[in-house]
């Protein structure tokens, strides 16, 4: 989920009550016209096995868990026959964030645990064109080595006119002072904090002038908040959490995100050849840089810059939602109770948080009921975060949505996709477990 906060100077001055205060409101390829939908059956191989990242500048690498496999590319209508290996000495399972209606591929619910030296194979239909992420995070709380997110791009079958695609996928860790990584879900003691983006401690990019670059901007945090700014640049948001959206300029180039979190953005760069623009990561104590944009001193790639962006295509979410003869449903977050379970202990026989009728308009009242703010994830659908009379909706749709403590915010969705569905909360803490609950569309 994405909003514009009062960011008013370059200098990114901002606390974490100013940054949860934001959340609420809001490859490289020349200008190519994608192909039409596709027939063909990518077949995708991933393993999920040891691997090494380098978390600090200047230190060996540290251990860590991945999803290891080719790049994660591909157009809308393609269906994907992925063939999933477990080579971790733990259960493991593929979590789609952002991938609506494909039950036979929702984690627990349709797919259990695969178990450590399994093998499965599964089909995933990419109906959607956006940005996604997939990880093996769900069942990672307290396991002996944290895990890397990975990217997944759907194209649009239409025109999208950009000069180039970039990918930024940041992540968060804590660090012993041995040197080792610990997962989430356990106090991290005297653990540093540290960020990466693209798996990198500072990434650092390279333009033409008058170049238009699409940023698919993605927090792969386990627990923090971010925001993230670009200097010296307009920001134009196009999707919001892989669905587009009606497009809005980021308020001083910044935007946040709650953890999953996606954002794309159109930037054009009409800065001067040579410019360097600092890429910024605020995690409500204090910002730092984390690459940067260069102004490349080439020839501009055209005499101007491009128009303003028109809308992205349509994924064909309804345009409307029936408020008036909803199914409303109140849900609790935070506090001690029973019917959140920790995703090792979930078993598919508990009962739902609640059952809808398919092609119903479904509204929840999502309580904080946590002394900090929690993140909600749906699985499965889209919803969009409604005004607080219930009299309109913020003109995009999102999965994920940041809740401040004591607050009450309602969001509504179309159940347009039968099956079981997850349903994700974990608070803004490192050492808060991660809970799941069910629903039912029927």
């Amino acid at each position: 989920m994405v909003r514009i906060g009062p960011m008013a100077s370059p200098k990114f001055p901002l606390d974490r009550r100013e940054v949860m205060a934001g959340l609420g409101a809001a490859a490289l390829a020349p200008i190519w016209p994608t192909a039409g939908r596709a027939q063909a059956r990518p077949a995708l191989a991933l393993q999920a096995k040891a691997d090494s990242v380098a978390l600090r500048p200047n230190v060996p690498a540290t251990a860590i868990w991945s999803l290891q496999g080719p790049e994660l590319r591909f157009k809308r209508g393609e269906t994907l026959d992925i063939a999933f290996g477990n080579e971790l000495p733990v259960p493991a399972v593929l979590n789609w964030r952002g991938i609506d209606g494909v039950p036979a591929a929702e984690p627990l619910t349709g797919r259990p645990a695969l178990a450590a030296g399994g093998k499965e194979v599964l089909q995933l239909p990419l109906r959607h064109a956006g940005t996604f992420l997939c990880d093996l995070n769900l069942l990672g709380d307290r396991q002996p080595r944290p895990s890397r997110a990975r990217a997944l791009v759907v194209q649009e079958s239409e025109t999208v006119a950009v000069d180039r695609d970039q990918i930024l996928l940041i992540e968060d860790g804590r660090v012993r002072p041995d040197g080792t990584a610990m997962a989430p879900g356990a106090e991290p003691g005297d653990a540093v904090v540290v960020h990466t983006i693209n798996s990198q401690t500072s990434l650092d990019l390279s333009a033409r002038a008058h170049e238009r670059v699409r940023l698919r901007i993605i927090s792969g945090c386990q627990r923090s908040v971010i925001a993230i700014k670009l200097e010296e640049l307009e920001v134009r948001v196009m999707a919001i959490d892989s669905q587009p959206s009606e497009p809005f300029q980021a308020r001083n180039g910044a935007l946040v995100l709650p953890p999953g979190g996606r954002v794309d953005a159109f930037i054009d760069l009409t800065t001067p050849a040579g410019s360097a623009l600092a890429i910024l990561l605020h995690d409500g104590k204090e910002a730092r840089p984390i690459g940067k944009l260069t102004v490349s001193s080439e020839p501009p790639i055209r005499p101007a810059p491009l128009p303003p962006a028109p809308p992205l295509p349509s994924n064909g979410l309804p345009e409307r939602l029936d408020l008036k003869n909803a199914t409303r449903v109140d849900l609790a977050l935070g506090g001690p109770q029973g019917d959140w379970v920790t995703p090792a202990s979930f078993a598919a026989t508990a009962p739902p948080a609640f059952r809808v009728k398919g092609d119903r308009t479904v509204v929840l009242a999502l309580t904080n009921r946590a002394a900090i703010a929690t993140v909600f994830h749906l699985h499965g659908h889209h919803f969009r975060l409604l005004d607080r009379l219930d009299d309109g909706w913020k003109p995009f749709w999102l999965d994920t949505l940041a809740i401040e403590p004591g607050q009450t915010q309602r969001i509504a969705f179309a159940a347009e996709h039968a099956g079981r569905w997850l349903i994700e909360s974990v608070a803004t803490d490192w050492a808060a477990p991660r809970l799941v609950r069910w629903y039912a569309v029927e």
